[in-house]
C-alpha cells in the first residue's frame, strides 16, 4: 500500500475503530478477502474478491463495505450515513493488539466458512461480495470460557449505533408475503416480512431456509401478471439457464420490488426434476416498517424431503411413513433420516430468518 502507518490514537472511541487483514479463502481461490472486525463489538465486515492491485483503491471499498453490510442487515439509512459521517476519513495505523489479532483471526476463519457456503451456492460464480459479514456477525462469539459470556456482534453493533446516532435503528419499505407449496394432499405455506428492495438472491436462501429445503438443486423465479396465464419475466441464477427461456435475466442485483406488487405474483421453483413450485403472493405493503427481517410470522405444513421424487412419490413416501406397519416403513425412516411427517413445533415459531 506504500504506506506508513500512523500511531494508535487510544482516545479514539472504538466504535470507529477497526482491525483488517488480507487473507486467502479456500481451495486456492484467485480471490482473497479483507476481514474487519470493529474493536467496540466484533462486528465483522467482509470484503471478498480483492486482489494485491485493487489496494490502491481500498478506502473506498472499506467504506463501501461497512455501509452496503450495515444496510443489507436492514438499517436506517439515516442511522449508517450519521455513523460514517462521525467516523470520518480513514487512517492507518498498525496494530500492537494481540487480543485483536487472535479475534480477527477467528472471524476470518468463520467468514471463510461463510463465502465457502456462498461460492458453493452459486456454482462457483462468486467473484465478489462485501455484505457476507451480515451472516458472520449472527454467530456468537466470546462463549469459549462460559456461556454467560457469549453474545452476537450483530446485536452489539445495532445497540451502539442506535446508541451513538439517535437515530431509527430501522424504518425501510416492507413487504408481507405468504408463500405456498401445493401438495395435493395439503399445502405448506409460510408468512413473511422481507425488506421490499430484497434481492432474489437473499430470497432464494430465506425460502430455503422456512422450506427446510437443502440447496441441492437449481431453482428460479417466475413472474406472472394476475391477469395473463404465462410469465411475463423469469429470473434465474446462471448464464446456462438463460438458454431455456426466451425472456429470462440474471437475478443477480435484482429487487423483489421491481417485480412484486398487488398486480403480480411469483412462481418459486426448486428442483426442476421434483417441480417443487412455491406460489409467492403480496398480503400488504408496510410503508416504514420499523423492525429487523426477514422475520417469518407463521408456518404450516411440513415440507417433503429432498430427492423423494416429486409430489407423487412424496404422497407414497408419505403414506408409508404414517404406518409403522408398512413392509417398506424401516427402510423409508432410515433413508430421511430426521424428517416427520408433521412439522415440528420449533419450526412452526415466529422467528428472524439470519
Amino acid at each position: 500500500m506504500a504506506i506508513k502507518p500512523e500511531t494508535a490514537d487510544e482516545s479514539v472511541n472504538p466504535i470507529f475503530c477497526w482491525t483488517a487483514n488480507w487473507t486467502n479463502t479456500f481451495d486456492g481461490r484467485k480471490e482473497d478477502m479483507v476481514v474487519m472486525v470493529n474493536h467496540a463489538t466484533r462486528f465483522t465486515v467482509t470484503i471478498y474478491g480483492v486482489k494485491r492491485n485493487q489496494f490502491k483503491y481500498i478506502e473506498a471499498k472499506i467504506i463501501d463495505a461497512i455501509e452496503k453490510t450495515l444496510l443489507a442487515m436492514n438499517l436506517s439509512r439515516e442511522l449508517v450515513n450519521d455513523y460514517l459521517k462521525q467516523a470520518g476519513s480513514i487512517t492507518f495505523t498498525s496494530n500492537h493488539d494481540r487480543k485483536m489479532t487472535a479475534q480477527v483471526n477467528r472471524q476470518g476463519l468463520d467468514a471463510a466458512f461463510v463465502v465457502g457456503r456462498a461460492v458453493n451456492e452459486r456454482g462457483g460464480r462468486l467473484k465478489f461480495e462485501n455484505t457476507l459479514g451480515r451472516t458472520v456477525s449472527r454467530r456468537p462469539v466470546n462463549y469459549s470460557n462460559s456461556h454467560d459470556t457469549a453474545f452476537f456482534p450483530a446485536d452489539k453493533m445495532i445497540g451502539a449505533l442506535s446508541k451513538l446516532t439517535g437515530k431509527p435503528t430501522y424504518k425501510y419499505r416492507a413487504f408481507e408475503l405468504l408463500v405456498t407449496l401445493n401438495l395435493e394432499i395439503y399445502n405448506a405455506t409460510r408468512r413473511l416480512i422481507v425488506c421490499a428492495d430484497m434481492d432474489f438472491q437473499r430470497l432464494h436462501e430465506v425460502l430455503q431456509e422456512v422450506f427446510n429445503w437443502k440447496n441441492y438443486h437449481l431453482f428460479d423465479f417466475a413472474v406472472y401478471d394476475n391477469k395473463a396465464g404465462e410469465p411475463c419475466a423469469y429470473l434465474v441464477p446462471n448464464e446456462e439457464s438463460l438458454l431455456y427461456y426466451d425472456n429470462a435475466v440474471l437475478l443477480n442485483g435484482c429487487k423483489l420490488s421491481e417485480y412484486l406488487s398487488m398486480q403480480s405474483r411469483i412462481a418459486y421453483t426448486y428442483d426442476m426434476s421434483a417441480n417443487w413450485t412455491h406460489e409467492i403472493k403480496l398480503v400488504r405493503i408496510i410503508d416504514e416498517y420499523r423492525n429487523d427481517s426477514p422475520y417469518l410470522l407463521e408456518a404450516s405444513g411440513q415440507t417433503p424431503p429432498e430427492d423423494v421424487g416429486g409430489i407423487g412419490g412424496f404422497i407414497a413416501f408419505r403414506e408409508i411413513m404414517l404406518n409403522p406397519n408398512h413392509p417398506e416403513f424401516a427402510d423409508a425412516k432410515q433413508w430421511c433420516g430426521h424428517w416427520s411427517p408433521e412439522l415440528r413445533e420449533w419450526n412452526t415459531r415466529p422467528r428472524f430468518i439470519y
